[in-house]
């Protein structure tokens, strides 16, 4: 019988639910942003769910989020009528990603960065966002803190990605996370 409980139990116990089934993962997930501070937005989210699977999409921007900086496109070679053309609606991402992972705790790198971008996009949908998001750094321990960087490091050179991408992205912090514990 398998191990039944909710997302939000204490993080102790989610620690000793990953012990006891090595095999088993979390969530990640990445955001490209136009930019890094004020009026900054999402224009790609990628996840890497707990099966090894990746999702990824584009995010159209609606014609209020105009800040564009030319060194994070540089960055993500992700260009802003690219995203115009091939992005999907701040609406269908967000249905998208509560699709993906409601209920879950979905853990990042970049927390500060990600939950304004995530409360930016649902908050432009209208909808409320189904999932919790959470810094990795929660689920190391201080040792495996010192050893993160230089593992993620390894683990995308290992992983010889050709584009840079936001599942990609995710995925690297997954199995960075799986190789420290």
């Amino acid at each position: 019988m398998g191990v039944i409980f909710q997302t939000r139990q204490p993080l102790y116990i989610l620690n000793l639910v990953q012990k006891a089934c090595p095999n088993s993962m979390y969530t990640f997930i990445d955001v490209e942003a136009s930019g890094l501070g004020r009026g900054s937005y999402p224009i790609e989210v990628g996840i890497a769910l707990p099966d090894g699977k990746t999702n990824c999409t584009l995010v159209c921007p609606p014609p209020q989020w105009s800040h564009w900086d030319d060194s994070a496109e540089e960055l993500h070679g992700i260009s802003r009528e690219s995203l115009l053309v091939n992005g999907r609606s701040v609406l269908k991402v967000a249905m998208m990603l509560n699709e993906w992972l409601a209920g879950q705790t979905v853990y990042t790198d970049a927390w500060g960065n990600d939950s304004c971008w995530l409360a930016r996009l649902f908050d432009n949908a209208g909808i409320t966002q189904r999932f919790a998001l959470d810094s990795v750094v929660r689920l190391l321990t201080v040792d495996q803190q010192q050893y993160w960087h230089q593992t993620r490091q390894q683990i995308q050179q290992s992983l010889n990605l050709k584009r840079h991408r936001a599942s990609n992205d995710a995925l690297v912090l997954q199995k960075t996370l799986l190789q420290l514990t």
